[in-house]
């Protein structure tokens, strides 16, 4: 009731200010939104990776915000490390509803122009759960994969059909709505090399039917428009890393893929360079597959050659730096050396060093509120190691630069006991020393103090083969 009477509240003040509006100078929309079980007091609202403003809660975590010189298109909200993306046109008054335990499906809008964004938040959610079916049709043969994934693609355009038939839809909202249809089956189509278990990845490109990538001569690896939108840069990753392996067999003296191959990715990151001239996409890119390359490699040879590619290409002196501080610390951080000195903060606010609570076995783990999944599936894994090795001790970090009372409001709300939980007491200082990327990384570290892995994985095949072997060492 008091939702529905805060949604009163909020059109009246919206009918207010568009009768004002004839002091303002260009396009406007209100975006408005209640939060439940909020992780700080504010939401962040951004323009292709530009902030547009920081936006604080009120007592009730509640806002309401006027976008004034509108440019039509996508925006994004954030908050407490989740994000969801929202689209603006002139004299939308957009509220919305989530809580964070559930971000992205709690997200409800109404208002004016809610009815299209509540059809792109559906296609995302459809989208997620369809990845699991596809990756099962995946095993299938090219052809029935391909029948499959076409039944998915029309399903999904008669669905829009009959949302536009039903509402006055906006060019923008139609172009939005079937690039994401679009780019959803390219992506489907992508995949099914690297995702098929049968045979090698050769003879899987080699068997496949003639028109299976016929859409590729149509694709725009520029484009502008999508730069920001999540469908088409997750299709840009999978279809440059498609297209490298097929350059890649025309050298290569071996049938067998290994996707830390040094060749491979050099092979990759020439085609993003060649194929590629916007920019930012293709700076995001080359910085996704350098930093990705750097975390597998347990070469510094080949990391240094991945590394002077990137330096090379790259405009970015940002992101340059970056990526040669993460290299330089995975340099330090090989099996044998000494774990390096980090200072952490317990549940109770107390200031311990890292080094003087591994007296044993170690596995080391990290989570952030901008993962949320993450944080929720690993915590239930190390539930269950906890268990099944209870003479490894797990140290779990939160890396967020929020306070110490955000991150415990978390573990609380999912019932995780504090015991084992830490906060980096400089969060960026320490990331950087511990290289943590990606956040699936953990470290085993060993009685003695000294790196068993620094790129370890607590849901990787052969992670309890590694426990094993540090108990019996």
């Amino acid at each position: 009731m008091k939702y529905y009477y805060w949604i009163l509240c909020v059109a009246i003040i919206l009918t207010g200010c568009k009768k004002d509006n004839t002091q303002n100078n260009g396009d406007y929309a209100f975006l408005g939104g209640e939060i439940i079980n909020a992780n700080n007091n504010f939401v962040v609202l951004s323009k292709s990776k530009h902030i547009i403003d920081t936006i604080k809660l009120d007592g009730n975590n509640r806002f309401i915000y006027k976008v004034n010189n509108l440019k039509s298109g996508l925006y994004t909200f954030k908050h407490g490390g989740e994000y969801q993306m929202v689209l603006l046109e002139p004299n939308d008054s957009i509220m919305f509803r989530l809580n964070t335990l559930e971000f992205d499906e709690s997200l409800v809008y109404t208002g004016e122009g809610a009815k299209k964004n509540n059809y792109l938040i559906n296609e995302f959610l459809r989208n997620e759960v369809e990845e699991k079916k596809v990756f099962k049709y995946c095993q299938l043969s090219a052809e029935d994969y391909q029948k499959e994934v076409d039944s998915l693609k029309n399903i999904k355009l008669k669905k829009l059909k009959k949302f536009k038939n039903k509402y006055d839809t906006s060019d923008l909202f139609n172009k939005i709505a079937h690039a994401n249809i679009e780019y959803n089956y390219y992506f489907n189509k992508e995949i099914y090399p690297f995702v098929h278990y049968r045979g090698n990845k050769s003879d899987i490109l080699n068997s496949l039917p003639k028109d299976f990538y016929n859409y590729r001569k149509n694709i725009n690896y520029n484009d502008t428009f999508l730069k920001d939108y999540f469908v088409y840069n997750t299709f840009l990753r999978w279809n440059f890393s498609n297209i490298s392996l097929k350059e890649h067999y025309k050298h290569s003296e071996s049938n067998h893929f290994k996707s830390s191959n040094i060749c491979y990715n050099l092979d990759r990151l020439v085609l993003i360079d060649s194929l590629v001239s916007n920019n930012q996409i293709k700076e995001d890119l080359l910085y996704h597959y350098t930093i990705t390359f750097l975390n597998k490699s347990n070469s510094e040879k080949n990391n240094n050659t991945i590394l002077k590619f990137y330096t090379n290409k790259s405009s970015n002196k940002e992101g340059k730096e970056d990526i040669t501080r993460y290299a330089n610390a995975l340099n330090k951080l090989k099996p044998g050396a000494a774990f390096p000195e980090v200072k952490l903060i317990d549940a109770n606010n107390t200031e311990t060093s890292i080094n003087a609570i591994i007296d044993s076995p170690v596995v080391i783990c990290f989570w952030s509120q901008t993962y949320y999944e993450h944080f929720k599936e690993s915590h239930h894994k190390i539930r269950k190691l906890k268990a099944k090795y209870p003479e490894v001790k797990f140290i779990v970090i939160n890396i967020d630069d929020y306070g110490l009372e955000a991150s415990l409001k978390v573990l609380k709300r999912n019932k995780i006991p504090f015991k084992g939980q830490y906060k980096f007491k400089k969060p960026h200082a320490s990331r950087e020393v511990l290289a943590v990327y990606p956040m699936t990384k953990a470290f085993i570290i060993d009685e003695n103090q000294k790196i068993v892995n620094s790129k370890a994985n607590i849901f990787a095949r052969n992670f309890e083969e590694q426990l094993l072997g540090l108990i019996n060492r």
